[in-house]
């Protein structure tokens, strides 16, 4: 897209002109001999039975400049685990599979559980906080980059861009977003559109002045998997285990890194993955309940900031929300309109008063209990308590690799 504009205090690099895979490959070759890339890819093995995940496979086999590459492998019995191991054959980059579900692997998390370190539950949360603990404890990666499994439309310049903001030796970046436009015959992301994006902008207005919030607003795909940062960060940051984990994150980018050495890059025209159901009536899967995890997570981080939130707030910020929704929703028409794409007005419309009920929701909780769900410990803290996890968990991905253990019950 022809746009070169800044906005926000978050460096924004456009997708200016097509891609030169090529250059931008030979010139990651090189900044990997002095910064070695690690490729983190969370997957449940439903996603090896896809046809997104058929084509990732090829597209990473030509890959050569990642140092190595980690699958946390989760939902998948032992033979499961062998079948998605094969998938990985005859790679030019070393892949480790990481069996969430194995014997060794579930031991460590209850040695956690004992020494007061809850790694959380189940999640895309704790797969990627284990992956980084793997990188860290191999000790030959200085760049992670991590990205889903699911998209359908993925070539390997999509890669190849997230990590070569971070792996260039002149640019000043630690942390790196990536971006994309979301649409085919119509728009997609509706949590972004109609919930993530109104909802900032609903508590601006409350919380005017609040950096954190101009910093969430400064990315323009805030709920994007895609990200790519320097090891150091995966050290000291904390993770969330539920579907709040993209604004953890960048929560704890906030903190912990400095934001001018923060950017997102444009991925690729489009980007297309599975489509998650609204789950309108059921506030604990689906969209619905992303919007609740988003929102529990997006209240704790501004109560740390010294935002203050009582009931009255609350009741103020729901009907704030709705109406910035509702202006967006016709903005989004006139765009869609203009661009010959199709949009059920209806369809955003409920999709505003699911969200705003998650967002009801969450506030209940919060106002229950403000400190909701703890973040997963970062890795120096787990070090403290343990010294030898890392390398109890080198031993535990080694065996699974050679003769798999049971499922843990």
């Amino acid at each position: 897209m022809a746009d070169f504009y800044q906005t926000g205090v978050v460096t924004t690099l456009h997708r200016l002109t097509p891609d030169n895979i090529e250059r931008l490959e030979a010139d990651l070759e090189k900044f990997s001999q002095n910064k070695p890339i690690g490729l983190v890819l969370p997957a449940l093995y439903s996603e090896f039975e896809t046809s997104a995940m058929q084509h990732i496979v090829p597209e990473l086999q030509k890959v050569r400049y990642l140092q190595r590459i980690v699958v946390v492998l989760a939902r998948a019995t032992s033979d499961e685990f062998e079948r998605a191991c094969r998938f990985f054959q005859n790679f030019y980059t070393p892949v480790s599979v990481v069996w969430m579900d194995s014997g060794r692997i579930q031991a460590l998390f209850r040695m956690l559980e004992e020494r007061g370190l809850s790694a959380g539950a189940d999640g895309k949360g704790r797969s990627c906080w284990l992956a980084y603990g793997y990188l860290l404890a191999m000790r030959d990666c200085a760049v992670i980059a991590l990205h889903d499994c699911d998209i359908v439309n993925y070539e390997r310049q999509l890669l190849a861009r997230l990590c070569y903001v971070i792996a260039h030796p002149h640019l000043p970046f630690d942390f790196c977003k990536g971006y994309y436009a979301r649409a085919t015959d119509r728009m997609y992301g509706r949590v972004t559109r109609l919930f993530m994006t109104p909802l900032i902008r609903a508590l601006e207005g409350m919380a005017p002045g609040t950096p954190f919030l101009h910093y969430l607003d400064s990315f323009r795909y805030a709920l994007a998997g895609e990200i790519a940062m320097d090891i150091n960060l995966a050290r000291v940051n904390r993770i969330p285990a539920d579907w709040g984990l993209e604004v953890g994150v960048l929560a704890e980018v906030f903190r912990n890194c400095a934001v001018a050495r923060t950017c997102q890059v444009e991925l690729t025209d489009n980007y297309e993955h599975k489509h998650q159901a609204l789950s309108a009536d059921d506030p604990s899967n689906g969209l619905a309940r992303m919007a609740a995890d988003i929102s529990r997570s997006l209240f704790s981080t501004l109560a740390s900031e010294g935002v203050v939130f009582s009931a009255d707030h609350f009741r103020s910020l729901e009907v704030r929300y709705v109406r910035m929704a509702q202006d967006t929703i016709s903005r989004y028409y006139a765009d869609a309109v203009l661009n010959g794409l199709k949009f059920d007005r209806h369809a955003e419309e409920l999709a505003v008063s699911a969200f705003a009920r998650s967002l009801r929701t969450a506030a209940t909780e919060f106002i229950e209990d403000p400190r909701g769900l703890p973040l997963i410990p970062n890795w120096n803290r787990v070090l403290a308590a343990v010294p030898e996890f890392f390398d109890l968990l080198q031993d535990a991905v080694t065996k699974d690799s050679r003769r798999p253990a049971g499922r843990a019950a």
